[in-house]
């Protein structure tokens, strides 16, 4: 197994240590996006486990220094990838921010919060790519107030074509430690799911924009 693999099995098998992932076959969640779920990823709880938090953000450091080497600043997404930018920030000795997909409707209005200026590199740094729409409004407020992205780093990714597609039209290279598939297999190997989940999971990955309407 090459040390990208080994790493995805590890992030996964982190995750449902600590239960972030939550299965529901017969009541499923709804995401912002609207989809139906009978899958969930919490990656929040990771800042509550300091093993798995530090184990993460030295995944997160890893991966910008041999992709995409280091950045003027780091930023975070909002909400989810904010703690966990602050800590590869902190590692790296670098500046950060955070921004908002949407501005805000009061004070200042701000979408990017902290001291950035135009020329800067950035890595943004995200806790989940679902479909990616926010995560890449994210990169095109930061485009527009003049810095350079880099890329950006997920923990998780649902690996979604409609995604994939996004990143590659939008000219942003994406990194996930972890990914669906991945998770999927370390779940089974690990007993957290059953045979007749794995094949619940498969449907829904078919189609999920359209599943459970």
């Amino acid at each position: 197994m090459d040390n990208k693999n080994e790493t995805a099995y590890e992030v996964a098998e982190f995750l449902l240590q600590i239960k972030a992932i939550k299965l529901e076959t017969t009541k499923p969640f709804t995401w912002a996006s609207g989809w139906k779920s009978p899958i969930y990823c919490d990656n929040r709880k990771i800042l509550s486990y300091p093993k798995t938090r530090n184990y993460i953000r030295q995944q997160l450091v890893r991966a910008i220094n041999d992709i995409y080497g280091t950045p003027d600043i780091i930023a975070g997404v909002a909400t989810g990838g904010i703690g966990h930018g602050v800590l590869v920030a902190q590692e790296l000795g670098l500046p950060f921010c955070y921004v908002r997909s949407e501005e805000k409707k009061h004070g200042l209005e701000n979408k990017i919060e902290g001291y950035v200026e135009s020329g800067q590199s950035v890595v943004v740094i995200e806790d989940l790519i679902s479909t990616g729409k926010s995560s890449l409004r994210v990169v095109e407020a930061l485009r527009e107030a003049g810095l350079n992205v880099k890329g950006m780093v997920a923990i998780f990714s649902y690996g979604f074509k409609e995604a994939d597609d996004m990143f590659k039209k939008a000219h942003c290279p994406l990194v996930s430690l972890s990914n669906y598939d991945s998770l999927i297999q370390k779940a089974s190997d690990v007993g957290y799911i059953q045979e007749t989940d794995i094949e619940f999971l498969k449907v829904w990955r078919q189609d999920p924009a359209n599943w459970g309407k």
